[in-house]
């Protein structure tokens, strides 16, 4: 029987999943994880790349509102910043743990 347990790409360590223009960083089972929304998005060298990105910093309780599960939020210029901010984001909060 196959095993159904799925495998998602990682980024330093940490599962991180695409659907749309929405990318989630960190692991649902942990008590905080990163939504990153991309906003706007332009062409560079015929790909099309983020421009705009918010990042959210959220905590996965079920039993929180939607208000009060996300902790804080900002917008980046691209890509690579978002996933830098995102990274020393969730580092910080699950230390807290």
């Amino acid at each position: 029987m196959a095993d159904s347990k799925q495998e998602f790409s990682t980024y330093k360590g940490r599962p991180l999943v695409r659907c749309g223009d929405e990318i989630y960083y960190g692991s649902m089972e942990e008590p905080y994880v990163i939504r990153m929304q991309i906003k706007s998005k332009k062409e560079v060298g015929g790909a099309e790349i983020a421009d705009k990105v918010t990042v959210q910093l959220m905590a996965t309780d079920p039993y929180l509102s939607p208000r009060k599960q996300l902790v804080k939020s900002s917008e980046k210029n691209g890509l690579f910043l978002a996933m830098d901010i995102a990274d020393i984001w969730l580092e910080r909060a699950l230390a807290k743990k």
